[in-house]
């Protein structure tokens, strides 16, 4: 079966950096349209960013551009989100999600996800 396994998350200060990474296996990783969401506590999952896997096309949340970047390493079945400058309003529970094709910022366009990192940023 497809997994997705995120690690990189903790605790930061603002103006701190994180790199979260989404290792995969069981699936052909290199044909997945991958993308980060986020959850805090009371709200619904939110879009952060996605990467196509032709040509590498990304799209980024408002809240977020400029500030984060994902990337993946195909040869290593592995996406990452590089977070700079964090604020405290990034604090949530951050998921990896995999889909056959673009799935653009909506939770249902993603057929595979991860169990989730914890990113908390203080003030």
């Amino acid at each position: 079966q497809v997994q997705l396994v995120e690690t990189g998350g903790g605790l930061v200060q603002a103006g701190g950096s994180l790199r979260l990474s989404c290792a995969t296996s069981g699936g052909t990783f290199s044909s997945f349209a991958m993308a980060w969401f986020r959850q805090a506590p009371g709200k619904e999952r939110e879009f952060v960013a996605g990467a196509s896997w032709r040509r590498s096309i990304t799209n980024y949340a408002d809240s977020v551009k400029g500030r984060f970047t994902i990337s993946r390493d195909n040869a290593k079945n592995t996406v990452y989100l590089q977070m700079n400058n964090l604020k405290p309003e990034d604090t949530a529970i951050y998921y990896c999600g995999a889909g056959e094709y673009s799935g653009g910022s909506y939770v249902s366009g993603y057929s595979y996800w991860g169990q989730g990192t914890q990113v908390t940023v203080s003030s």
